[in-house]
């Protein structure tokens, strides 16, 4: 595993270690103060899963201050290399062990305490409407509104949230909705509780689902789009495009002025 870091993270944290003796005081008084201590929090999401003591944090400041300052490392960077990907993985299958332990508990509560149902695959579900009409395929592009949470309800995604119902093809997302998504037909909601194997793995999806991570979906499936018919509404928008630009066509030649004859 690589960590990669960009130059522009890198001058955002010098800015902000160069400011003040304790960048965690910093006053961000300026735009520029507020852009580069934006930058700094864009590389901490990175880390953040790596639950780091204070005393990891202050050697990272350490070894990016003295590199920044062109100062001569206190120890052989590549010879570290190999102990940054090492403490790096296991951190991460630390972490996942722990979801993943968390993650079997909810979800047997969930069943018990709910009324929810388990499939040979390990997803667990509870439908809320089972919806009217077919239900959707591995062919199906589904309409769906959906509110996804961490099992301590923190969201990490919801088309709910920002007002608006999304469409996919239902054989390009994770596999716990693939399966879950064909229990209910249009018109249904149901609840899923989507196991991290099902879901994105011992990778996670930083720096919102860490690895793992057991994922917990309120979905309510609007409506269901065959192949034919997302051809069929591909074909008819830009038919439809066509026509607009023809009629805009039309009308700039209509309101040329003649030319004058000499």
């Amino acid at each position: 595993m690589k960590l990669i870091i960009s130059v522009f993270v890198f001058t955002s944290m010098f800015a902000l270690l160069t400011s003040c003796g304790n960048p965690t005081k910093m006053s961000l008084k300026t735009d520029d103060d507020k852009a580069f201590y934006s930058m700094g929090a864009m590389f901490g999401q990175r880390l953040a899963n790596l639950g780091l003591s204070e005393n990891e944090i202050n050697a990272i400041i350490k070894g990016l201050y003295d590199t920044a300052k062109n100062k001569k490392p206190e120890v052989e960077v590549m010879q570290y290399q190999k102990n940054i990907q090492d403490i790096i993985r296991d951190r991460m299958k630390k972490i996942a062990e722990t979801e993943k332990n968390a993650g079997i508990k909810y979800l047997e509560d969930f069943i018990k305490k709910e009324g929810g149902l388990k499939t040979e695959s390990g997803l667990a579900y509870k439908i809320i409407e089972p919806g009217t009409g077919e239900k959707p395929n591995d062919e199906s592009t589904v309409e769906v509104h959906y509110h996804g949470t961490l099992l301590d309800g923190t969201v990490f995604d919801s088309s709910k949230e920002r007002g608006k119902p999304v469409e996919f093809p239902l054989n390009r997302v994770i596999k716990g909705w693939q399966e879950g998504l064909k229990l209910v037909a249009p018109g249904g909601k149901i609840k899923l509780v989507i196991p991290g194997d099902l879901a994105y793995g011992d990778q996670g999806a930083p720096p919102k689902i860490p690895g793992g991570a057991t994922l917990v979906f309120d979905v309510e499936l609007i409506s269901i789009k065959t192949k034919d018919g997302v051809e069929k509404q591909r074909k008819e928008m830009y038919d439809k495009f066509k026509a607009e630009a023809k009629t805009t066509k039309d009308s700039k030649d209509t309101k040329k002025p003649e030319k004058k004859k000499k």
